[in-house]
């Protein structure tokens, strides 16, 4: 055995002691893992908030004096074990501490989108049968509270700031944070010694965010949660064994989202890190800036945005730079090809490095570990412009009902844009006849909270049906080709992947977002978003009124133009051969996007159907 097979063992090693510290599989539950954490941790910083233009930290030891009084409050206002608590809140470290009290006071988490409206709500309080809630503004209660008074169970709201509202309707009784934990001072030895909840036991209910309909809630026990940050963090320990510092989390996703309830917030607690969370995505760039994070778990929609954002300034910037852009993305097709540049490309991928890499990086904080893709397919483009600008991006897969994680590219095993990596540790993956993807191990479901009948066509025999469909090929790598309900067929009987045409036509930089249509039809049409700053400049330049650009067909004819540029890679079959312009961005706010940026196609067959089917006549 050789130096370096020594060396390399020796760090595998040190690896497994650091696994061993942090692995998720010792612990039975999430709240023994977190104070675990916090007596091992004590002083050192976990919550990070910007409070007065300063970023101020929350300890592990403050944060579980916090959790201790909270769970104990919940206990005095007559919270049982297995009772459902609603959580109402964006991304802030209140959130945190209340979901870990929670399910340290034995009862269920139930997060939910600060998105919703009062119907919204009165569903979730309704199905969950939740006999509380917890809402973070004076701003949120009042939409939460239309649906309290209507639920038949919910009798307490708890603000997370105080609550300021006349009076309540029935027996409904408000109480705040800052005086539940005047009236009930941390023990935090009882709470953790009380934390014997096994790993079978429900933890929280994570209702999907409805692409398809109405929201269900997904049973996720304590072991699918851990499960899942055993499996991640096998990938941290062991592909980047090279960083011995504290991981940084920057959150800035919905974390009621099941991809930012795990990822973001308790692979934090097992990785014994910390989590910064965001002002808000309009202020992200500059938060990086700051926080200089070493992971960021995102959805595919904000890479996309993030893309736009980078090659506009290197245009803008022009020189040198689009040059070096170009000569980064060769370089990366022929890595992703080869598995390497080849030795007459070193100097130029050395020039790269150095004049458009590292500059990059720098503005990611310069210490970025990983940038974690999720939630959606990824444009594998999209993938390889971040390869090529030198930022490590891996594309995972997962789902709700799988804890959510189920894959995810590695380093180790070799970043592959066209694929979402091998299955985690311990997960076990099969492709049925028809091609949808099954899955099984801890981290699947229990099931749908009051829904047998959908379990069941969810659940069959020990395999969760994810109604994905894709191949596992001969690397071990998956890859996914669809959604099975998504699949176009149109008259022809050809099947057609709609988000493969859609992603090709958003990397346009006319198009901002896309939707494709033609099931059952002859051929394709789109459903398209103008991006903002391309209507302006085309506006200026033509002397046009940007406001009535819809209708001119001139600007038509341009948006065309950037479709047909798509068309020239498309087989006959995928080619969209009628556009129309929405009337507005797809948004969460108009309902036609979900929490995590995915397109409600239901919804938008609504808004837009009869439109769209007129394009046929």
């Amino acid at each position: 055995m050789n130096d370096h097979d020594i060396a390399g063992r020796e760090r595998l090693r040190e690896a497994d002691l650091s696994r061993g510290e942090t692995g998720a599989e010792q612990w039975n539950n999430l709240v023994e893992m977190f104070f675990a954490q916090a007596r091992r941790l004590g002083d050192a910083p976990l919550l990070w908030r910007k409070t007065g233009g300063k970023w101020q930290s929350t300890s592990w030891d403050e944060a579980a004096q916090t959790i201790a009084s909270l769970a104990t409050a919940l206990t005095a206002e007559g919270i049982m074990p297995g009772d459902r608590v609603v959580i109402v809140s964006e991304s802030r470290p209140e959130f945190f501490l209340w979901d870990m009290a929670i399910m340290a006071a034995g009862a269920v988490s139930v997060p939910t989108y600060i998105t919703n409206t009062a119907r919204d709500h009165a569903h979730i309080l309704e199905n969950s049968g939740a006999v509380a809630a917890v809402v973070s503004t004076q701003k949120l209660a009042r939409v939460l509270l239309e649906a309290v008074y209507q639920a038949p169970n919910c009798r307490l709201v708890i603000g997370m700031e105080p609550l300021r509202v006349g009076q309540t309707a029935g027996d409904v009784r408000l109480a705040d944070m800052p005086a539940l934990l005047s009236a009930h001072p941390a023990d935090v030895d009882r709470i953790a010694a009380a934390a014997t909840m096994p790993r079978e036991q429900l933890a929280c209910l994570i209702y999907t965010s409805g692409t398809g309909g109405t929201p269900r809630g997904v049973m996720q026990h304590h072991g699918a949660i851990l499960h899942n940050v055993a499996a991640c963090m096998d990938i941290i320990v062991h592909d980047f064994p090279e960083s011995p510092e504290r991981e940084a989390f920057l959150s800035f996703l919905p974390p009621s989202h099941a991809y930012e309830h795990t990822a973001g917030q308790m692979l934090p607690v097992a990785a014994g890190g910390q989590i910064y969370y965001a002002e808000g995505l309009e202020k992200l760039v500059v938060n990086i800036t700051e926080v200089r994070p070493t992971i960021m778990v995102v959805v595919p929609r904000l890479f996309e945005v993030m893309r736009q954002r980078i090659v506009k300034q290197i245009e803008k910037q022009g020189g040198l730079a689009p040059r070096l852009l170009d000569l980064a993305l060769r370089l990366e097709r022929i890595r992703q090809e080869k598995g390497r540049v080849g030795l007459v490309n070193l100097p130029a991928d050395f020039i790269v490095e150095r004049l458009l890499r590292r500059r990059i990086r720098e503005r990611f904080g310069g210490r970025m570990k990983a940038l974690v893709s999720g939630g959606a397919p990824l444009n594998p483009e999209v993938g390889l412009f971040f390869q090529a600008a030198g930022l490590t991006l891996l594309q995972g897969y997962g789902q709700t009902e799988a804890g959510p994680v189920i894959s995810c590219n590695r380093p180790a095993a070799g970043i592959r844009m066209d694929s979402v990596g091998p299955p985690l540790r311990d997960v076990e993956v099969a492709i049925a006849e028809d091609g949808e993807i099954l899955v099984a191990g801890e981290l699947v479901m229990m099931g749908y909270w009051n829904n047998p009948v959908e379990t069941a066509r969810a659940l069959q025999g020990g395999w969760l049906h994810t109604g994905d469909i894709g191949i596992l090929d001969e690397d071990g790598h998956l890859v996914i080709t669809d959604r099975k309900k998504d699949i176009i067929v149109n008259d022809k009987g050809d099947t057609i992947s709609p988000q493969r045409v859609e992603g090709m036509l958003t990397l346009q930089p006319e198009i901002m977002q896309a939707i494709v249509y033609g099931d059952r039809r002859p051929y394709l049409v789109g459903l398209l978003v103008p991006d903002a700053d391309f209507m302006q400049q085309w506006a200026a330049e033509q002397g046009r009124d940007i406001h009535n650009l819809h209708q001119d067909l001139d600007f038509q004819r341009a948006m065309q133009t950037a479709v047909d540029r798509v068309n020239a890679q498309l087989s006959i079959t995928q080619k969209v051969r009628r556009i129309m312009l929405a009337d507005h961005p797809f948004t969460v706010e108009n309902g036609q996007m979900t929490p995590s940026l995915k397109p409600r196609r239901h919804i938008l067959n609504e808004v837009y159907g009869a439109r769209l089917d007129a394009l046929y006549r």
